[in-house]
């Protein structure tokens, strides 16, 4: 694979189904190098396989579609005259599209109204003169009164918070009324939900006096009408996310995280699937066990049980749930999946494996068929090997390794990846394609500190994160290494985030591995992070330790110990690992002479390799293989 193949990758959206379960519509998107943009349109399906998956839509940004529970309708996102999402509605059984919102900064995330009537959905309300014009620097000055004022990737959210709206009746004549706005308020409301019967909303909020200093948020509800006051359901003590509820609307399911006593300790905390009457008369019942997959996708409520999606050593696997708690998986092993829906007895599920980026599936008793064959032939891509190794304390590592094609001996690249709480795995990973197709031995790893392996595995490195963390990566590097078609003399390092870095203190402190570093989008020096990083007010201590513990954890304190070429790779616009965390470390070691350098992406934020402008993404790419080729 080469850089410029990413454009031979797809995605497809979480999919949906029509009420009696006989189709599937979703949106199929790629990257486009000559547009410079991810392009993509509405897709259907039979889910008994019968016909080949058809284009709905002629529009090439279309995104996020819904069937309406009557099936009469698709609800989907496609921007508008200036690039911002607004909502369109499609006759389901063909037609032309028309537009249902018009909000100045676009609308978001939706769900229909029980009688398939009208539309709730969140929209940012801008403060007056504000994001509408085109002349950002000449707007007045923001006055900032909060810790949480501002968000990586969308900006500042003190200034556009997002409600809760309710659409006008669908006029298929493409008259669009105005929408009822539900919330009001210094607050950022959750993607709402219907009750069954239509009489109320539920979502997620932080709506409690003390949501700027800890991380708490809560499920509420309210009636579908402008000025409706809130009801809590939940207590206060819990990080709540995606909401659904029981099909008699009597239970509200959620996934949720605790928080500890202060409700900030969010360091390794593995997500779970929690329920609470809708009524509110009892406390929050946590459904699955902190040492069970981390959630991370759904919930959806089914006759039989809920459906949700978790991390498990790698994989993203879907689970049914039921009312016990018993776990039930309906789609496992070397995958990781995307999106799902259920309808009409019928499960659907968009899944990717190592040699796609994702394909639709439907789930029966007697197995899974893939409905949709999207995946590009001009891509062979390599197949990883798993491997497995212990440290001299006893902590497994479990991981990958990609050789390229030839003899060898490879040079080779270690990655590390971003979080810490979060996973390398079982996927189509452009990262590790591109440099094994240029040469490179690519070994990647989910050390402790990782998620998909327990709340004890991902709490284990709270206080010493460089430390533990290098134990388990090292230990991997020497396993892997007994592999006689790896150059144990040519190895470079290499990561993003936390992975950036974990790259910049082994660089320090067992350089003598490496003949080269590569460090993206880092952590570099806890103390200034903290105050300017997006998460920074809360992030460090419950991770890293107090305060005083912070030099000693901080890459940057041992800058001086870097004796290898280091390629620092960072984006303008990145406010969770921002800026001057790059130029810090670069100007500590140019200081000193040290051979290293600086690329900086303009325009972008923290998620340049995985969602950033496709020309830049192919740029990267270049520079990396360019400095492996310089070095290893």
């Amino acid at each position: 694979m080469k850089p410029a193949d990413i454009a031979h990758l797809h995605s497809i959206s979480a999919p949906s189904l029509s009420p009696d379960g006989d189709r599937a519509v979703f949106a199929v998107t790629r990257p486009d190098l000559e547009e410079d943009a991810y392009l993509g349109s509405l897709w259907s399906v039979p889910t008994d396989g019968s016909e080949q998956p058809r284009k709905l839509t002629r529009g090439d940004r279309d995104n996020a579609p819904a069937y309406s529970p009557d099936g009469r309708w698709i609800a989907f996102l496609r921007p508008d005259e200036d690039k911002r999402p607004q909502i369109h509605v499609l006759p389901a059984d063909g037609g032309e599209p028309w537009k249902i919102t018009d909000h100045p900064l676009g609308a978001g995330a939706f769900s229909w109204s029980p009688d398939s009537a009208r539309l709730a959905y969140n929209a940012r309300v801008p403060e007056e003169k504000r994001y509408v014009d085109g002349t950002p620097d000449q707007e007045p000055p923001r006055r900032i009164t909060a810790l949480k004022y501002r968000v990586d990737n969308l900006g500042f959210t003190n200034d556009r918070r997002q409600h809760v709206f309710v659409s006008a009746p669908i006029d298929p004549s493409g008259e669009a009324g105005e929408p009822v706005q539900v919330t009001d308020g210094d607050y950022d409301h959750g993607r709402p939900v219907w009750t069954p019967d239509g009489t109320a909303l539920v979502f997620e909020a932080a709506l409690h006096e003390g949501r700027d200093t800890d991380l708490a948020s809560d499920v509420w509800a309210c009636a579908p009408e402008a000025g409706a006051e809130p009801r809590r359901i939940t207590r206060g003590v819990l990080s709540v996310g995606a909401v659904s509820l029981s099909e008699d609307g009597a239970t509200v399911y959620f996934l949720g995280d605790e928080l500890g006593p202060e409700l900030v300790d969010f360091a390794g905390r593995v997500t779970g699937l929690w329920s609470v009457p809708f009524d509110g008369s009892e406390e929050p019942r946590r459904m699955t066990a902190t040492e069970d997959p981390r959630l991370g996708v759904g919930p959806q409520s089914t006759a039989r049980g809920v459906l949700v999606a978790g991390e498990n050593r790698g994989a993203v696997e879907l689970y049914l749930i039921s009312p016990g708690g018993v776990r039930t998986t309906l789609l496992g092993g070397h995958v990781e999946v995307q999106g799902f829906d259920h309808a009409g007895g019928v499960t659907v599920a968009v899944a990717s494996g190592v040699h796609d980026s994702g394909e639709l599936y439907v789930i029966t008793e007697d197995g899974t068929r893939a409905l949709t064959s999207f995946a590009d032939e001009a891509l062979s891509p390599l197949t990883p090997t798993e491997l497995t190794t212990r440290t001299a304390d006893g902590n497994e590592v479990h991981g990958w390794l990609v050789v390229p094609e030839g003899e060898g001996p490879h040079p080779v690249v270690l990655m590390i990846h971003g979080g810490p709480f979060a996973q390398y795995g079982w996927q189509l990973f452009d990262e590790t394609q591109v440099y094994a197709a240029a040469g490179y031995a690519v070994l990647y790893c989910n050390p402790r500190g990782s998620s998909g392996y327990g709340q004890e595995h991902g709490r284990a490195v709270i206080g010493s994160v460089g430390a533990v963390t290098s134990v388990d990566v090292l230990a991997f590097l020497d396993k892997a290494l007994e592999d006689d078609r790896l150059d144990a003399s040519r190895v470079g390092v290499m990561g993003g985030s936390h992975g950036g870095f974990m790259t910049s203190w082994i660089a320090a402190h067992h350089g003598e591995r490496f003949r080269a570093a590569i460090s993206e989008r880092a952590v570099n020096a806890i103390e200034s992070f903290h105050g300017a990083s997006d998460i920074g007010f809360f992030f460090p201590e419950p991770l890293y330790g107090p305060p005083q513990n912070w030099a000693k954890e901080s890459p940057l304190t041992y800058a001086d110990q870097i004796d290898k070429p280091f390629l620092i790779i960072h984006s303008e616009q990145d406010w969770r690992c921002p800026l001057e965390q790059a130029q810090r470390q670069y100007v500590a070691l140019k200081r000193r002479g040290h051979e290293t350098e600086m690329l900086l992406f303009p325009g972008e934020g923290h998620e340049l390799s995985r969602s950033g402008l496709p020309s830049h993404r192919v740029a990267r790419f270049e520079a990396v293989l360019d400095w492996w080729a310089r070095y290893l």
